[in-house]
């Protein structure tokens, strides 16, 4: 073989290499999320301290005028993103693929400091929350078909109350909190998403979950709201 081809072959076998390498180090990254019957949506934890506005692995939101005033701290032991939202709306949207039916708990740590004052999901002119976790099933067409389920801490529908938003034909929102009662307090929330689909449609997701989207707004109200999440994942009963 002449010195040429046996360098390129060589040349080859190291991407090769690296190549087999990735695909393990992805495997291995894959299986850790997925440990002790779980799998991790966001810990914040490979996000660097002090980042601001769209973490890594998070899409922006591609209508209105967002400030995405987001930023990544240390909320000891942990870190947690802290959303703020003045007289504005901002999302952020995770897409990953989730069977429900596998993994149908959706747990979350989550603490509200400011409420938009005024704040009701239940009308369209004051649709504002300090904080909302969206779980996606997609369906074509995504923008009219697609089945969303936001859960929120309103500052004004109670607890429990289950009902469509009045802005989006395809999200139904779940009020897991109300009101200023737990405000600066840090509370883990549980929700079995697979049951609160069965008990919205009337019928098992068709598809996995394709993404989750965290968000905060106040532009409805022309108010202010801030909020922050730590760590969120899917796991087993």
């Amino acid at each position: 073989m002449p010195p040429t081809d046996r360098a390129s072959t060589l040349a080859s076998r190291r991407r090769l290499g690296w190549l087999v390498f990735g695909a393990l180090v992805l495997a291995a990254a894959a299986a850790g999320a997925q440990s002790g019957g779980s799998i991790v949506v966001e810990d914040w934890t490979k996000q660097p301290l002090g980042q601001h506005g769209i973490p890594a692995g998070w899409q922006g939101q591609n209508w209105g005028s967002p400030k995405h005033d987001f930023t990544v701290v240390a909320e000891s032991p942990d870190r947690v993103i802290h959303l703020k939202a003045d007289n504005d709306s901002s999302t952020i949207t995770k897409e990953l693929k989730v069977d429900v039916k596998q993994y149908p708990v959706l747990q979350w740590r989550w603490k509200v400091i400011v409420l938009p004052k005024g704040g009701d999901a239940r009308r369209k002119e004051t649709d504002d929350e300090a904080a909302q976790l969206y779980v996606t099933f997609p369906r074509f067409p995504s923008a009219v078909r697609s089945r969303v389920i936001g859960y929120i801490w309103d500052a004004s529908a109670p607890a429990g109350a289950i009902f469509p938003s009045q802005k989006v034909s395809t999200v139904t929102f779940v009020v897991v909190r109300s009101g200023d009662a737990d405000l600066g307090k840090w509370l883990t929330e549980t929700r079995n998403v697979l049951a609160d689909y069965k008990r919205i449609y009337g019928e098992d997701p068709g598809e996995s979950v394709g993404a989750v989207s965290l968000s905060i707004n106040s532009q409805n109200t022309s108010t202010r709201a801030e909020a922050l999440f730590g760590e969120i994942l899917f796991k087993k009963p």
